[in-house]
């Protein structure tokens, strides 16, 4: 019996030893005048070597938190997971539950297109071993977070090289999402709360949907992924968008695979994700040996 014990013992240590850590830090925004949280996973060999780290900003969903990716998703354990095997610091901040991760023009305290590529970067690079440049820095996200992804790397390429979307809401207009008529109403008066009255063109906020930015991902010198599941409610508008990118010759990477809006999905998604991102920082020469 206590050799059993023991040897248990002995499994905990061992596991513990190879095992990435988790920080959860505040973040103080000026933007928005109040702090925010982030959690931090570090690898396993971050505190064994003196090298810089690139970093993946991974962003949640709507009416999500900093928390979802370690805690909703099936393998509490992925991200560790997959800091480990790639030499990778991943950063997961909160996003606000509806914030679409845009300034808002019209809300003071929606204020995370600044938290995320300003005030949050700056953080993260002062306070840990990271490679300070576009070279060693990428970012990705689901359903809001996924157009989160796509709208801050092509608001700032000069901070991303890479960014990748799972079940991404790229068109913002309600009327595309294949959902109840409620649950599209509620989140319509919410871009309206956020960005104002709808406009009356072929897109309803061009500067703040991804459907209507193709211009700015052809010059942004970025490598972008996305999928979707084929029965989630957001397939119509991520088929628009690749169409849209292949018309005007944009490389990107675009895969639809059985699935729905939902955390089993995500989990397989982000192993494919983080190794297109991991190819990426390779070709940079931004990964650790």
């Amino acid at each position: 019996m206590k050799k059993s014990i023991l040897f248990f013992f002995f499994l905990i240590i061992a596991f513990s030893s190879f095992a990435a850590k988790v920080d959860t830090i505040e973040v103080y925004s000026n933007a928005m005048g109040r702090s925010l949280k982030t959690a931090i996973v570090t690898p396993n060999s971050y505190n064994k070597n003196s090298s810089a780290y690139p970093v993946l900003y991974l962003l949640h969903g709507g009416s999500g938190s900093y928390r979802d990716w370690h805690h909703s998703i099936p393998d509490k354990s992925l991200l560790h997971k997959l800091a480990d095997q790639y030499n990778l610091i991943i950063v997961t901040p909160d996003g606000g539950t509806t914030s679409y991760y845009f300034d808002s023009p019209t809300d003071k305290t929606s204020q995370y297109e600044t938290f995320i590529s300003k005030e949050l970067i700056e953080s993260i690079d002062k306070n840990y071993r990271t490679i300070k440049d576009r070279k060693g820095r990428v970012i990705a996200g689901l359903s809001m977070g996924g157009h989160g992804a796509f709208f801050l790397v092509t608001k700032h390429p000069d901070l991303y090289s890479a960014a990748g979307s799972m079940s991404g809401v790229m068109d913002i207009n309600t009327a595309q999402w294949v959902v109840p008529a409620e649950f599209a109403e509620s989140r319509k008066q919410n871009f309206i709360k956020l960005l104002g009255p709808e406009s009356t063109g072929e897109f309803i906020y061009p500067n703040n949907t991804m459907i209507a930015m193709v211009s700015k991902m052809k010059t942004s010198n970025v490598k972008y992924i996305f999928d979707c599941g084929v029965d989630d409610f957001l397939i119509k508008t991520n088929r628009a968008l690749h169409e849209r990118l292949v018309y005007n010759g944009i490389p990107h990477e675009y895969i639809e695979r059985p699935g729905k809006h939902e955390w089993p999905y995500w989990e397989n998604a982000l192993y494919y994700q983080v190794l297109f991102m991991h190819k990426v920082l390779e070709e940079n020469g931004a990964n650790v040996l």
